[in-house]
């Protein structure tokens, strides 16, 4: 069952003249008179951060893949999280743009500066980084209510399940985020911190690289308990089914080749808690 962390209803925005401040993920001090009226949004994690914030009515402009909530779709576009529309973002005028700093080109960013808009980035390294996004973003659009309350939703439901899956037998899991070329996610993706909830491991976690490419040959090797797929959407991958090629795997000989939509694993938002409730059932039918 899925975990509604999303309320629809957004708070009114709380008018001050008192200096809204906080400081973003890149380190940056970020300083406004006043309660952020014009919200443009550089990812879709960040769309999702501001909704979960309260601050959904004050968005202006999103980038592309920004689906969720159902309301963010029908906000104008402005370009992708690697190319955007400078012009339609001048249009909209925004007093503030959330940015994500590891995602968006760096030259992108800085002419944005250069033109004088104020940015919040936005780079959850923890999980509960995204609470502290939610609330630091709250801040800024005056709705810190909502905020502070889907902050600490987001919070309860991870401790719940850490609680739940804790002492644990350790199960090893390779998550394959695509097929052509094959890649997973090394050991300083987030999502170790979500299988950690479930008490267990990356197979591939020593691999610095965010995101590395391999060969069958290594998955072979490793011989993990567990396949999890990634994908397109929320449809199963017809290439998680290759893996019966080889029924040496303990993996494949098992059954446990599992799938969970990659938005859930792989959009640092408050959605995480769904990926991780999901990934945790998957890991106790291995055990």
């Amino acid at each position: 069952m899925q975990i509604t962390l999303c309320a629809t209803a957004q708070a009114a925005p709380v008018h001050s003249s008192t200096p809204h401040s906080v400081v973003d993920d890149a380190g940056s001090r970020i300083a406004l008179a006043g309660p952020a009226q014009r919200i443009i949004s550089l990812a879709p994690h960040t769309t999702e951060l501001l909704f979960a914030a309260g601050a959904g009515e004050q968005v202006v402009g999103v980038v592309s893949y920004s689906n969720y909530p159902e309301q963010a779709q029908t906000i104008q576009n402005v370009g992708s999280y690697h190319q955007f529309d400078f012009e339609q973002i001048a249009l909209l005028k925004p007093d503030l743009i959330v940015g994500w700093a590891s995602g968006n080109p760096k030259p992108l960013l800085e002419k944005l500066r250069a033109m004088g808009f104020t940015l919040f980035l936005s780079e959850p390294k923890e999980l509960d980084d995204i609470a502290n996004n939610i609330i630091k973003l709250g801040q800024l659009a005056g709705t810190q209510a909502n905020a502070e309350k889907a902050a600490a939703s987001y919070r309860q439901q991870l401790a719940d399940i850490a609680q739940q899956n804790k002492n644990k037998k350790n199960v090893t899991v390779f998550y394959e985020i695509w097929h052509s070329p094959l890649m997973t996610l090394g050991g300083d993706h987030l999502f170790n911190k979500v299988l950690a909830l479930c008490s267990a491991s990356n197979a591939f976690a020593d691999l610095d690289s965010l995101a590395p490419q391999i060969g069958v040959e290594n998955v072979l090797q490793r011989n993990p308990d567990m396949i999890l797929a990634s994908g397109m959407d929320t449809s199963r991958p017809d290439w998680l089914d290759k893996w019966l090629d080889w029924p040496q795997l303990s993996a494949v000989k098992n059954n446990h080749l599992y799938f969970i939509p990659p938005d859930y694993l792989q959009r640092h938002s408050p959605r995480l808690a769904i990926g991780a409730s999901q990934l945790c059932d998957h890991v106790n039918k291995v055990r």
